[in-house]
């Protein structure tokens, strides 16, 4: 299938890594010119090069901390400078500390706030005006399963996340005549580094190794496993791409039936 995002300009935020990297890299090789982003440049120069070999495509790295507003005004203006437009925006960072609400404090709450939440409402405030003047685009907000159904032990996700569909919902409707979509996607098990760095927290609770805590988590999977990053970033290239022209508002869980929820 052709996904008619050939040559689009995408900005893939926190994508030196993990569930970032894997949508950055699945856009490239739909033909897509991508700006990655991350606040550690040798990571981020390396993210830059595996893409570029693997796909051949234009990738153009950023240093940036996208908790920071004037860092993500820097990142897109780079990216206009770069690029001259941009269709296609994947608001993603790591996730809020880990804790119960009785052993985190304001400053983790503060944390988690810019993080996952104040990043995806500058990252939007500064692309939409580009988008509008295009009458096309794409945003897609990476969330978490939390979003919809809490997890114990992430409080501050359980909150945030839910934020953010309350943010995009409202972004579909008043985006959605000028041809821009807004969707948000949530993870549940994938296999990256903060899935390991939770499991290691649930480990130290429960006296077992992390890879012991993995297998736990995936035996609450109905598919009896925890998913890979491709499989995630193959839901969001299609929604980033000329063939999702009619799905806007949605927020659409990836966890291999984990959820449990109706809706």
């Amino acid at each position: 299938m052709d996904l008619g995002i050939a040559g689009k300009v995408a900005l893939v935020a926190a994508s030196s890594k993990g569930l970032g990297k894997a949508v950055a890299l699945g856009l490239a090789r739909e033909g897509a010119r991508v700006t990655i982003c991350a606040r550690g440049e040798e990571a981020l120069q390396r993210a830059a090069a595996e893409i570029r070999a693997d796909t051949g495509a234009e990738v153009f790295p950023v240093v940036a901390d996208v908790s920071r507003s004037e860092e993500i005004k820097r990142l897109v203006q780079a990216t206009l400078e770069r690029f001259g437009r941009i269709d296609i925006l994947v608001n993603n960072a790591g996730g809020p500390p880990a804790g119960t609400f009785f052993t985190l404090s304001e400053a983790d709450w503060e944390q988690g706030l810019a993080l996952n939440l104040f990043s995806t409402i500058r990252l939007c405030q500064e692309v939409i005006p580009i988008m509008r003047r295009q009458q096309w685009g794409r945003i897609i907000n990476i969330t978490s399963i939390t979003a919809k159904q809490p997890i114990e032990t992430l409080v501050i996700s359980n909150v945030i996340r839910s934020g953010v569909l309350g943010l995009a919902k409202t972004l579909s409707h008043e985006l959605a005549r000028e041809n821009i979509l807004v969707n948000s996607v949530c993870p549940g098990y994938i296999l990256t580094e903060r899935m390991y760095e939770v499991a290691q927290r649930q480990a130290a609770e429960k006296g077992i190794t992390p890879e012991a805590a993995i297998q736990e988590n995936a035996r609450a999977v109905p598919m009896g496993r925890v998913g890979q990053p491709e499989e995630f970033a193959n839901l969001v290239v299609f929604l980033a791409s000329e063939r999702a022209s009619y799905i806007t508002g949605t927020a659409i869980q990836i966890d291999g039936g984990l959820y449990r929820g109706l809706f």
